[in-house]
């Protein structure tokens, strides 16, 4: 086999994955909801709840994902990890138990962990290994294509099948795209060289960098995890929109297919740093859109515009992460998604105890853009402290 072909059939392994564990195993779960509060009478402040389970389960498979450096070990829960996503799936509609909604959700988090984490270091590495650029812009656009597709799914599914069934349905839908994930992606190389024979060489970051944009990263996470866990929901309840929540998500999922694509393309030009403030102060837009403009339009320009940026921003922080650490690259992407997972847990859970407070999930989107705010600045900082460790290592190289 060519190595373009083995590198598309790679890429399309990735995708496929992303496509089960971030679309069918996490995020089928959100434009569900506004149908399992109607008909299986899921409440406002446990369904801020189960979403802080899903990212709880998230940040455990970041964990271990941070904490292994075996590829082969890696490779085995990676495909567990796929499995179990469609496991967790089925069992949403084999109950009305919260307890068992909530274990559902906290191994579809850990399932999302070994797809988007283990595969996506297992990926970069082959592709670095084989000498293609360290970009991931085309194995991200697996998230969008998840997302838009799950929207198209509900919207479809929710005239003949009742909330239990549109869970099995993605259940099936998750066994489809389990053989291309597992088959395509081939076993790791654990020999350090690059197959024209160039040693792979871990170059890691300063301490003080990696805490400002380990800090960076929770920001994002928490503007994040809020639009795209109670958009549906909050679109719904603004005035004009009922029943336009389903559009809205669809046209995240939209504007994220070719995000990670058009983002590498702009860091290319800007730079990561520059690249990711510019997604940044996008974001904040998006997110604000819906409820400060109000009307259809506005809150699909505000889905796109997010849509177009946070998934962007995840895969420039993680193809970062590769960069440094070539040969262990789920080892940073694990650390930095222990931030991006801690804020999934604290944003959705803060969102659903201000809903409950206020009766309207609004407040949580204004807490979203603040942090954001507060996530562009550090990266704003970040960019000083980069410039500070090359002139120390330059200083450094010239004494030596």
């Amino acid at each position: 086999m060519s190595d373009q072909r083995q590198r598309i059939k790679v890429l399309g392994a990735g995708i496929f994955s992303l496509i089960l564990v971030m679309g069918v195993a996490r995020f089928s779960y959100t434009p569900l909801l506004p149908l399992m509060q109607q008909q299986a009478g899921l409440g406002v402040a446990e369904a801020g709840w189960l979403a802080a389970i899903n990212y709880t389960g998230y940040l455990c498979g970041a964990i271990i994902a941070s904490l292994i450096s075996d590829l082969a070990l890696k490779d085995r829960l990676y495909r567990v990890g796929l499995v179990v996503a469609i496991v967790s799936t089925a069992v949403m509609g084999l109950s009305t138990d919260v307890t068992v909604w909530a274990l559902s959700r906290f191994f579809a988090g850990l399932s999302s962990a070994a797809g988007m984490l283990l595969g996506t270091g297992l990926i970069l590495n082959w592709l670095i290994r084989h000498n293609h650029r360290s970009e991931l812009g085309i194995h991200f656009a697996g998230i969008g294509i998840g997302i838009a597709g799950c929207a198209v799914a509900v919207a479809a599914m929710s005239h003949w099948l009742d909330w239990r069934e549109q869970w099995f349905a993605f259940t099936v839908m998750g066994c489809l795209l389990l053989v291309p994930a597992l088959r395509w992606l081939p076993p790791p190389d654990n020999s350090g060289l690059t197959k024209s024979g160039q040693k792979m060489v871990d170059k890691p970051p300063s301490a003080l960098f990696m805490r400002i944009f380990m800090a960076a990263y929770f920001c994002a996470g928490i503007g994040y995890v809020i639009s795209a866990t109670f958009i549906v929901a909050i679109v719904d309840r603004l005035p004009g929109l009922g029943g336009q929540g389903t559009l809205v998500f669809m046209a995240i999922g939209i504007a994220a297919t070719p995000a990670c694509f058009n983002w590498d393309l702009i860091a290319r030009r800007t730079g990561d740093l520059n690249a990711l403030i510019l997604a940044a102060v996008l974001q904040i837009v998006g997110i604000l859109l819906p409820v400060m403009a109000g009307g259809l339009f506005a809150a699909v320009f505000g889905a796109l515009l997010f849509g177009g940026t946070f998934i962007g921003m995840v895969s420039l922080v993680l193809t970062m992460a590769g960069r440094y650490y070539p040969t262990r690259p789920a080892k940073m992407m694990g650390k930095m998604t222990l931030s991006y997972g801690a804020a999934q847990i604290i944003g959705p859970a803060v969102t659903g105890w201000l809903a409950a407070r206020l009766g309207s999930y609004e407040a949580g989107l204004y807490l979203a853009a603040a942090v954001m705010l507060i996530g562009a600045l550090l990266l704003m900082l970040l960019k000083a402290v980069e410039k500070r460790d090359a002139a120390l290592a330059l200083a450094s190289g010239t004494q030596g």
